[in-house]
């Protein structure tokens, strides 16, 4: 057993996070030696961020980071994969969607692959929502090229040196992909395993939000343009952190501020 660090990105869970956090800490010491759980309040306006104190002061291995303000899907991966500190990194969505003991499947590829991703075996999303998907996908394989079934299935485990070159730039949806592709160009070793996936039980998804289509679209085209700049040795996600002055803080770094922001 390896040392795991799993990021649970959170918008708005109030229902939902206490349940998911409660599950995966009774699985975690069946499949890993040491483990962290982080959580990432991505400026939720419910009981999401009161829940999450709750856990922490009640579970040592919980930690929280707060954006005091929503920043996008994008932003919450990335400060929580900041974060993470074993080199294993897991994330998944927060909702409950997923049968978090089917993670023992990742971990037993993760010897062999850079990165594990699954794919939903019957995806239990509204009709509209799945259309979407079906349409994103297909777009994604013709624009940049990528070979995943499911690209945005919220179900990957990654080893920790993926992202001393891999980059994280996209603050919204498009993050998955924007990982998939650069670890596509790079020539890391992907492997897919089925998933089980459920209907949401509490709360509404956003990721049919209009805005949130919009924004993807624009950073679809973004990314197409810097594929053609990925380079073997490009620094990466954590490249960012040690070469950062030190009076940066680690809130400073994973500001999605910037001049590639829509």
């Amino acid at each position: 057993m390896g040392n795991l660090s799993v990021v649970l990105p959170a918008f708005n869970e109030e229902a939902n996070i206490g349940h998911t956090v409660e599950e995966i800490r009774e699985i975690l010491p069946k499949i890993a030696t040491r483990w962290e759980i982080i959580v990432v309040d991505d400026g939720s306006t419910d009981t999401t961020a009161l829940v999450c104190e709750d856990l922490k002061a009640r579970y040592p291995e919980v930690e929280v980071i707060r954006h005091a303000q929503n920043r996008g899907y994008g932003a919450a991966l990335k400060s929580g994969i900041m974060s993470a500190k074993y080199d294993l990194i897991f994330f998944s969505d927060s909702d409950g969607q997923f049968d978090l003991r089917e993670l023992q499947q990742l971990i037993c590829w993760s010897e062999d692959y850079e990165i594990v991703a699954g794919y939903r075996a019957k995806r239990h999303d509204p009709f509209y929502r799945r259309i979407n998907a079906f349409g994103w996908n297909v777009l994604v394989r013709l624009v940049l090229g990528i070979k995943i079934r499911d690209i945005d299935c919220a179900f990957k485990l990654f080893r920790r040196s993926v992202f001393d070159h891999v980059q994280i730039r996209c603050v919204g949806a498009m993050v998955n992909t924007e990982i998939l592709a650069q670890a596509t160009r790079l020539g890391m070793r992907i492997h897919q395993v089925k998933v089980n996936h459920f209907p949401r039980t509490y709360g509404k998804p956003s990721g049919a939000n209009p805005r949130v289509i919009i924004k993807a679209f624009r950073e679809l085209c973004r990314l197409w343009r810097k594929l053609r700049r990925v380079e073997p040795n490009q620094a990466g996600l954590y490249s960012a952190i040690e070469e950062a002055p030190t009076s940066l803080t680690l809130a400073d770094l994973a500001d999605p501020v910037s001049k590639d922001s829509p």
